[in-house]
């Protein structure tokens, strides 16, 4: 309620009972018919570990609204990124493309300004459209170090470019509104709703995005901060079960994968950390899930009061996960459950309930889903297929108008903090993981069902396994290629920008978010990039 707390309990009940215009026969969303199409309300918060919507995950914190959506729609227990990294990750939800069709190589490198996304053809087909919040999906954001960072991870030098991870305790038990931006932007779609939406003729849709659970600003960590430090008030730390809490298992920096410790290192997190150090870390960023999740309630809640709860269907869902202090890491840009797997959850007219889908699906379905609700023929050359059929309930093979549904998800990952272009294919039981060209780094294979922590590489014990599915990845793209491709970009995009800051490249290259390590030996790290152009 703008102004207000999120809705809490009572608002709950209200909802509970308001949700039973659903109950009766479902309308075809994909068919053109007398049907009105129905509106649209898809909400996309930064970070949210997809672990945490179903069980066991779902014991540590209060999620009162994901829940709600549960009980009133289907939630998808095997939904991935398709780049763990924002700009790039948001690039595939808002095309419908894999990462290397669009080229969004890094934080920096997004779609271009003049893309059509799904909801430019919404609003082409009769939709009033509306954004509020985070979108992220362009090309030319975020700091000089994301961007420097990601173009220099092939040379040989070990740098911190984060502020080791840290949480802050802000206000009092009645302190509710701790992002204040977040809540500003739900504070606006949800007025929105309530004097806009409800004096429409036409269909809408109506997208949110937060920041939230992403981690705040360290501003000890220099230009443009790292992003290290978990905060949250009393309030929101109330709603964790602590002993619920699960303390990751590390192996030994020596046993780690070596880009795992690459990651590790850049991102300050090779230093000791104590079990509550941990254990806080954990419980900080369960309460800013929390937090997200009563934004998310506040525009359930404004659709409930102004009748258009019933013909609204309503996504949640996140860019990324968060690894928070798993494999000795915290933040995404890795291949990881806690890093690749996200939220999915949509509930509104059509929706089966209570529908828990294995099926693997990723964000690059987003775009057709958008297309079929509105009845717009979905082009062929997406990378993703309309989630519709499933919502439906319909058989596991069942056929979109595009065809069979791919028994897999691709995910890859050419950014920061990892010092090669890694790609993920999850299918089935398995998750393989390969870098590079494929033979200069070690491949990772996990079952998932036997290993969930993934915490045993048993490619080496399965080299059938990692033939057959590197062969089914080489199938969906030429990774060696793409992977020189961005080696040539990043060193292009370096030349450029060293040559454009002239006599001051030395003193900003030294002052980037790297600086305590690179004031120490600047030379030595000047020498090093010198090698590598």
């Amino acid at each position: 309620m703008p102004g207000g707390g999120p809705p809490g309990r009572a608002g709950l009940v209200l909802l509970l009972m308001a949700a039973a215009p659903w109950s009766g026969a479902r309308p075809r969303l994909g068919a053109p018919g007398s049907q009105p199409c129905p509106s649209v309300v898809l909400v996309a918060c930064d970070s949210l570990d997809g672990r945490l919507t179903f069980y066991p995950g779902n014991q540590t914190v209060d999620l009162p609204f994901i829940n709600f959506m549960k009980r009133y729609g289907t939630v998808f227990l095997n939904a991935y990124t398709n780049s763990p990294i924002c700009c790039p990750s948001r690039a595939a939800m808002w095309s419908g493309l894999f990462t290397h069709l669009t080229e969004s190589w890094n934080n920096f490198k997004g779609l271009d300004p003049g893309y059509v996304t799904w909801m430019d053809l919404m609003e082409k087909h009769g939709y009033h459209t509306q954004k509020y919040g985070k979108l992220d999906y362009t090309s030319g954001h975020h700091s000089i170090s994301n961007r420097v960072e990601a173009w220099t991870r092939d040379v040989d030098f070990l740098l911190r470019q984060e502020g080791r991870p840290m949480v802050n305790l802000t206000g009092d038990r009645k302190h509710v509104r701790v992002m204040e931006a977040d809540w500003r932007n739900t504070d606006k779609a949800v007025n929105w709703i309530k004097n806009e939406a409800i004096n429409l003729t036409q269909p809408f849709v109506l997208y949110l995005g937060l920041n939230l659970p992403h981690p705040y600003p360290s501003p000890y960590a220099g230009e443009n901060f790292g992003s290290s430090t978990f905060l949250t008030s009393p309030y929101w730390l109330e709603k964790v079960t602590y002993e619920a809490i699960k303390i990751p298992k590390w192996s030994s920096l020596s046993e780690m994968h070596p880009v795992d410790y690459y990651s590790s290192y850049t991102k300050n997190c090779t230093g000791e950390f104590t079990k509550q150090e941990v254990r806080n870390i954990r419980a900080f960023y369960y309460a800013m899930c929390a937090e997200t999740d009563a934004m998310l309630g506040e525009v359930i809640s404004a659709l409930r009061d102004t009748r258009l709860l019933k013909k609204t269907i309503v996504i949640f869902t996140a860019d990324h996960g968060e690894l928070a202090m798993e494999h000795r890491q915290f933040y995404k840009m890795s291949m990881y459950e806690g890093s690749s797997h996200v939220p999915l959850l949509v509930m509104g007219p059509g929706i089966k309930k209570q529908q828990q889908i294995p099926n693997v699906v990723s964000l690059v379905d987003i775009y057709p889903t958008m297309l079929d609700i509105a009845r717009i023929p979905v082009p062929q050359n997406l990378s993703g297929y309309s989630l519709i059929p499933l919502l439906h309930g319909k058989a596991e093979n069942a056929v979109s108008p595009e065809g069979h549904r791919p028994s897999w998800v691709l995910s890859e990952f050419h950014g920061c903090n990892v010092n090669s272009s890694m790609y993920m294919l999850r299918t089935g039981t398995w998750k393989y993981i390969t870098y590079s060209d494929g033979y200069s780094v070690l491949p990772q294979l996990f079952d998932l069902t036997a290993d969930p922590d993934e915490l045993t590489n048993i490619a080496v014990k399965f080299p059938a396994m990692v033939h057959s599915l590197d062969r089914i990845l080489r199938s969906i793209v030429n990774y060696p290629k793409v992977s020189s491709s961005v080696q040539e970009y990043n060193k292009r995009q370096f030349i450029s920008w060293k040559q454009s800051l002239g006599q001051n490249y030395s003193n900003v290259i030294a002052n980037l978010r790297w600086h305590q390590d690179w004031l120490k030996e600047p030379k030595k790290y000047e020498n090093a990039i010198d090698k590598w152009l």
